[in-house]
């Protein structure tokens, strides 16, 4: 028997499940996560759509809210989007802070300045920060060819004073005599470290695509009733979600040249003992084959990376299926190559110092330091067709920040290696007078000698910014009898909320303090790069004859270097670790990945990936399917990191629905750190294009929220979208509504003052009067309540229709809309 079908429509009568006066309030959380129980304030709740991962929840008793629209004629139906185990809910998501620089360097693709008419410069924005971020797995999987090849298959292995009393180098011990013992055998052997390290990140890169940047966006099409149907905000187009085929395109580029970085080191070191004289001819020509295979296949990995950007203004289903798959293969095969040709039995090789090609890493520090340049560069000629005062660094941010993942690249692969070098060198010092071996290259050892020196800078900066911070907090308990007229002074909760708000204000201060950083580690590189290659010493042995203040200074610089850049690795090591372990712990280090991957992956696939991806179009099908199927209103509430999601969302709708949802936004960083930071996605032009296209947008803040502020502090229209600052405490001393001090709340809860109520009944109440038209089964929608088991309410699916679902929704967690 067909079911009968009604249609009902804004002005229709009130039927059960008739959403004719229906409101939904969708609650998204901020940074660290939350609970339904807490988003919802109500210990028993339902998910109603999605999975483990990220879902939508109910109360038990709004679950078919739908059915029952008489009941909530005065009030929304409030549901949650919990997304926080997209970024910190799986225990091995830890071990992504050793992803970091990568992370960084993809956040400096986003970081471009707004322009007006510069495509060619825009592309090659894009194109500078994909060769840098390419670079930082170079040196990656190099500093791996370091530790394995360099100091422990050709160094330790090779001197019988670093091998004795290790049973497990023994076999690759000259002085054993084994098969394994040949210098090109002990560094085949080796390579698989750095070659599975390389593996294993194209397998991460390749199972978080399937899970993130191969879920489908919502689809619509762009009518005649869009009215920016022509020019529209970037995160308004269609493919902006959805990088499927960028991400394959990288990930087979950065899997390809790691591959080759390990067949250049095996190939460099057999190929010069190959060339002396009297050396193999055949082996020589082999070999000479050999490089310029590797040079080939290096030139047309740079052209896969840079010859193709970001397509968002439709869904790319497409993947470049030769690239994808032959690349890594053949890259592979020429590793294997370089294998056997190392392996080859070569009478009278010994190793003897350092591996030959220990250059690298002074050319790969010259190649980034020429790209950070030329990223400022290009980033100022943007910056001069569309000024904007509150773009952060002149809208040299993202150069400052792509310099900052060359020093945390620098910091990972020098550390490993410094501290491998002390441990395989027992009581000597590596390249100094007693040690046992080289130890690594020089210029890891004048980059880490640098470090004392750039800590004396940076806490020289902290005191600056700790003295602006005093004279603020003096301002603040001046101005404290305005704030609060006619209060009884109270000197300790008078400089507790001056202090609270002084600090807040820090925030506006990161830009200069990662801008000086960042000038001083180029300085300080560059420095060092000179010094290596003009000595060709570590910079104790370098400064050994001059004054003996010159002296002792390079020589505690370079102890002191080797520790504390020992020290830096560790302690993320550590971190990882007891993030592994500690929920606590994994929170804190979820939220980094909160703010640092909510971008897509358009610079290095090897990045933690982007929620966002999932997140935008989560709530894009809520909305969508939800106002479609009930014809009610909707208002999007979203804190802090969850109104950036809440904005993303909106603007991926279609007109249409865009009418029928007001936007609430609170503690938003909206523009005080995106904004600024991310001027062409965020800038004022998108913010007031967000704005005049959400018919409803209110927006609340604090002074003593260091994350949240106004999101049109400048050219506001009315009506105004931003109200604040709002009063926090919301009492200064005890009142009858307040008889305990009220307390000083900043970031959260701000559902706590009566403001934001008040604002989510006005945006409601504004919302235009869309005729809405909606064909539903009216006997599947609201089952008669004798179809539930023990009389529970009906579950809901995505659509809002009734039923016995088990709220787990399909494979994506996403609605079938």
């Amino acid at each position: 028997m067909q079911p009968q079908t009604g249609v009902t429509t804004d002005e229709g009568g009130t039927a059960p499940g008739d959403g004719r006066e229906l409101a939904l309030e969708l609650l998204v959380h901020g940074v660290g996560g939350t609970t339904p129980e807490e988003m919802l304030d109500d210990p028993r709740t339902v998910r109603v759509t999605g999975d483990e991962t990220a879902g939508i929840h109910r109360r038990r008793d709004d679950a078919d809210a739908e059915c029952r629209a008489g009941e909530y004629r005065d009030r929304p139906v409030p549901e949650a989007y919990c997304w926080c185990n997209l970024t910190s809910g799986n225990s091995a998501r830890a071990l992504w802070l050793v992803l970091l620089p990568f992370m960084v360097a993809n956040l400096a693709h986003w970081m471009r300045p707004a322009s007006t008419g510069r495509s060619t410069a825009v592309r090659t924005y894009g194109l500078l920060v994909r060769l840098l971020a390419l670079s930082l797995t170079v040196l990656l999987v190099a500093a791996a060819c370091e530790v394995a090849l360099d100091l422990t298959a050709w160094q330790c292995a090779g001197a019988e004073a670093c091998a004795r009393g290790k049973s497990w180098l023994g076999f690759l011990s000259p002085e054993h005599g084994g098969w394994w013992s040949p210098p090109g055998r002990r560094l085949a052997l080796a390579a698989l470290v750095p070659a599975a390290l390389t593996g294993l990140l194209w397998w991460l890169s390749h199972r978080t695509w399937c899970a993130y940047e191969s879920q489908p966006p919502l689809r619509h099409p762009v009518g005649e009733d869009d009215p920016e149907a022509g020019a529209r905000p970037a995160l308004r187009l269609p493919g902006f979600w959805y990088g499927r085929r960028l991400v394959a395109r990288l990930r087979a580029a950065h899997t390809a040249a790691g591959f080759l970085t390990v067949a250049a080191a095996l190939s460099a070191a057999a190929t010069r003992y190959d060339r002396r004289p009297g050396g193999s001819a055949w082996l020589d020509a082999l070999g000479w084959a050999l490089d310029v295979t590797l040079v080939a296949a290096g030139a047309f990995v740079v052209w896969v990376v840079g010859s193709r950007g970001r397509s968002e203004r439709e869904p790319d289903d497409r993947l470049d299926q030769v690239i994808v798959r032959a690349l890594p293969g053949t890259a592979l095969a020429i590793l294997a190559a370089a294998v056997l040709h190392a392996s080859w039995p070569r009478p009278g090789w010994a190793s003897h110092g350092r591996l030959p090609g220990d250059e690298t890493f002074g050319v790969i520090a010259l190649a980034q330091g020429a790209l950070v340049l030329a990223i400022g560069a290009t980033a100022w000629w943007l910056t001069r067709s569309a000024p904007e005062d509150r773009t952060v660094l002149g809208g040299l941010g993202g150069a400052a920040v792509a310099m900052l993942a060359c020093a945390l690249g620098a910091l990972m692969s020098g550390g490993i290696a410094q501290r491998v070098a002390d441990w395989l060198d027992g009581p000597g010092t590596p390249g100094m007078e007693g040690g046992s071996i080289d130890g690594p290259p020089v210029l890891l050892s004048w980059q880490a000698s640098i470090i004392p020196l750039l800590l004396v800078v940076l806490l020289a900066i902290a005191g600056y910014f700790g003295g602006q911070n005093w004279r603020r907090r003096r301002l603040e308990i001046r101005r404290m009898p305005v704030e609060y007229p006619g209060e009884q002074p109270d000197t300790a909760r008078t400089r507790r909320i001056a202090g609270t708000v002084a600090r807040a204000g820090l925030t506006d201060c990161a830009p200069w303090f990662i801008g000086t950083i960042a000038v001083i580690t180029l300085l300080l590189g560059g420095g060092a790069v000179l010094g290596a290659w003009c000595t060709e010493e570590v910079p104790g042995r370098a400064a050994e004859g001059g004054p003996g203040l010159v002296a002792a200074g390079a020589q505690t610089a370079q102890a002191l270097g080797s520790w504390l850049i020992g020290l830096g690795f560790i302690l993320f090591i550590a971190s990882g670790r007891r993030a592994y372990r500690d929920a606590s712990a994994r929170r804190t280090i979820g939220i980094l990945w909160d703010v640092g991957t909510f971008w897509p992956r358009a610079a290095h696939p090897f990045a933690p990936p982007c929620y966002a991806e999932r997140a935008v179009p989560d709530l894009t099908w809520r909305m969508a399917t939800w106002t479609r199927s009930t014809g009610g209103e909707l208002v999007i509430s979203g804190h802090s990191q969850g109104s950036v999601l809440a904005a993303a969302a909106v603007w991926q709708l279609d007109p249409r629905t865009r009418r029928r949802v007001a936007l609430l936004t609170y503690g938003s960083p909206l523009e005080r750190l995106y904004g600024r930071w991310f001027p062409a996605y965020f800038g004022p032009g998108p913010l007031r294009a967000l704005h005049r296209e959400v018919h409803c947008w209110r927006n609340l803040w604090r002074r003593t929220d260091p994350i949240g502020g106004p999101v049109l502090p400048v050219g506001g229209t009315d009506p105004e979208v931003d109200r604040g600052p709002l009063r926090d405490p919301l009492a200064y001393g005890r009142t009858a509504e307040h008889p305990l001090p009220a307390p000083i709340l900043g970031h959260s809860d701000y559902q706590a003052d009566p403001v934001f109520a008040e604002e989510r009944t006005g945006l409601l109440a504004r919302l235009p009067d869309v005729p809405h038209q909606r064909i539903v089964p009216v006997e599947e929608e609201c089952p008669p309540p004798s179809d539930r088991r023990d009389g529970s309410p009906a579950r809901r699916d995505t659509n809002g229709r009734g039923g016995a679902s088990s709220g787990q929704g399909d494979s994506s967690g996403r609605s079938s809309g």
